[in-house]
C-alpha cells in the first residue's frame, strides 16, 4: 500500500513548526515516542544500576531494553551492542583497544569517501604505533568507490579496513560485502560506519560483513547517543582501557562511566517507531523493522528522483557524483555563490539544508573544494514530502536567477536567465 506520509508525519512534532527539513543527515527531528520515552523516564525513579531496588533494576531494565532494540535494528546480538555518546567516541575507543596489539608496519586501510569519525581515528592510531595507512579512492566523477581497488591494498599485515556503508556527502553505497571479503580472506578485521546508511533502509551486519558496526540514533528520529555492534565473541577478545571497579565483562566494559539511561530509553521508542512505519507488517520486531525502513526507502528514492531530475534542470547547479547505488542524498553548488549563502538564504525562507563538508574531509579534499567552501547537502528522510522537494527546487530556481544577498547588502550569484 501507499506509505502513509501524513500518518507517519504526524509523529513527529517539531514539523508543525512550518521548517522544510532535508538535513536529516546532519540529524533527523525526533519522533514523538522518543521525547515521551526520554521525559518519562525522567520522571520516574530511576538510580544507578543495582540489584538492590526497584529504582536500579529499572536501569538494568532500560539497558537490556535498549541491546535489544538496537539489535533488532541491524541484525546484531544484543550482547554484542556496546553503547557511546557518539560514533566518533566509539570509533577512536575500538581503535585504541585494537592498536594494543599492532606493530609497526601493520596496515590499516581508510577511505577517501568516508566521514572523518572513520578515518581520522585510524590514521591517528596508524601514526602512534608505527602502522602504515593505506588509502582507497573514490572515483571523481560517479562518486564510486571501486571494490576491486582493495584486492591491491589489502595483504597479511592488514589489520583492519574501514570503510562507511554510505557516504554522508553524495550518498554512496560501497559494495561493503565484497571488500569486506576481501578483507577476510587475509585475516583484517572490517569496520563499517553505518550512520548515514542506517536510516535508509534495513541493515544486517552478517550480510554486510562487518566485524564492528557503528550507528547513530539521533540519525534515525532517535536521541544523540551511539551504538556500536560486533559479535559478542569478538569483544570477548578485547581488553580496553577502562577503570579497575567498573564492570570486566563484555559488552559493559566498553562502556566508559554511568550511560544515560533516559536516552537508552529513547533509543527502545525509536526503534519501535520505525518497526510501526508500516502499518501493515507482521512478525517479531526485527521483521517489522526491516519492512517499515524498505517502505520508508521506497518513499524517499521516489522523493529523492524527483529532487535529483529537479536539480539536474537548474541552470547554474552543478550536482557532485553519480553512484549508482546511493542514499538519497545529494550535494551541490549554485554558480556564483558559495555553499554557506545558498543554505544561509534557503534557511531565511525556512528551508533546512547543510553547507560545508559536513565531516566529509577527505572527500571535498579530493576534489578541491573544501577550502571554497564545500558543498550544499540535501538529504531526503522518511517524513518528507514531494511538495516539499517541490518548495526546494522553486527556492533554488529563485536563488540561481536572483543571487543571494550576504549581509553587507551586495548582491552575489548570477543572472543566469
Amino acid at each position: 500500500m501507499p506509505f502513509e506520509i501524513a500518518r507517519v508525519r504526524a509523529a513527529y512534532p517539531a514539523l508543525a513548526e512550518g521548517f522544510v527539513h532535508f538535513d536529516g543527515a546532519a540529524g533527523t527531528q525526533v519522533a514523538a515516542p522518543v521525547a515521551d520515552a526520554v521525559a518519562g523516564t525522567m520522571r520516574t525513579a530511576v538510580a544507578n544500576l543495582s540489584s538492590a531496588h526497584v529504582p536500579g533494576q529499572r536501569s538494568g531494565e532500560l539497558v537490556a531494553a535498549a541491546r535489544a532494540a538496537v539489535a533488532d535494528l541491524v541484525g546484531a546480538t544484543r550482547d554484542g551492542v556496546v553503547f557511546g555518546p557518539s560514533a566518533t567516541a566509539l570509533t577512536y575507543h575500538v581503535a585504541r583497544t585494537l592498536s594494543q596489539a599492532w606493530r609497526p608496519g601493520d596496515e590499516v586501510v581508510v577511505s577517501r569517501l568516508d566521514h572523518d569519525s572513520n578515518v581520522r581515528p585510524w590514521v591517528q592510531i596508524a601514526e602512534a604505533t608505527g602502522a602504515v595507512v593505506r588509502w582507497a579512492e573514490f572515483d571523481p566523477e560517479t562518486g564510486e568507490l571501486p571494490a576491486g581497488q582493495y584486492a591491491d591494498l589489502v595483504g597479511p599485515r592488514t589489520r583492519v579496513v574501514a570503510l562507511t556503508a554510505g557516504s554522508n556527502a553524495i550518498g554512496t553505497v560501497p559494495d561493503v560485502a565484497g571488500i569486506a571479503a576481501i578483507a577476510h580472506a587475509t585475516g583484517a578485521l572490517v569496520y563499517v560506519d553505518g550512520v548515514h546508511a542506517t536510516p535508509h533502509g534495513p541493515t544486517d551486519v552478517a550480510t554486510l560483513g562487518a566485524d564492528f558496526y557503528v550507528t547513530s540514533a539521533y540519525k534515525w528520529s532517535g536521541p544523540h547517543v551511539a551504538a556500536v555492534v560486533a559479535d559478542p565473541a569478538r569483544w570477548a577478545e578485547l581488553r580496553p582501557a577502562k577503570l579497575l571497579p567498573s564492570p570486566d565483562r563484555a559488552p559493559e566494559r566498553f562502556e566508559l562511566g554511568t550511560p544515560s539511561f533516559p536516552l537508552l530509553a529513547g533509543i527502545r521508542a525509536a526503534v519501535d517507531h520505525l518497526a510501526g512505519l508500516d502499518p501493515d507488517a507482521t512478525g517479531d520486531r526485527r521483521a517489522r523493522v526491516r519492512a517499515g525502513l524498505a517502505a520508508a526507502l521506497e518513499h524517499e528514492n521516489q522523493l529523492f528522483a524527483r529532487l535529483h531530475r529537479g536539480l539536474a534542470e537548474l541552470p547554474g547547479v552543478t550536482v557532485y557524483g553519480s553512484p549508482r547505488h546511493r542514499c538519497p542524498t545529494v550535494s551541490f553548488r549554485l554558480a556564483g555563490q558559495t555553499p554557506q549563502q545558498t543554505a544561509a538564504a534557503l534557511g531565511e525562507r525556512g528551508v533546512c539544508v547543510s553547507a560545508g563538508d559536513y565531516y566529509a574531509y577527505e572527500y571535498f579534499s579530493a576534489l578541491g573544494l573544501r577550502d571554497s567552501g564545500g558543498a550544499v547537502r540535501a538529504s531526503v528522510y522518511h517524513y518528507n514530502t514531494a511538495d516539499e522537494v517541490d518548495r526546494l527546487l522553486a527556492e533554488l530556481d529563485r536563488l540561481v536567477v536572483g543571487g543571494v544577498t550576504d549581509r553587507a547588502g551586495l548582491v552575489s550569484g548570477e543572472l543566469l536567465r
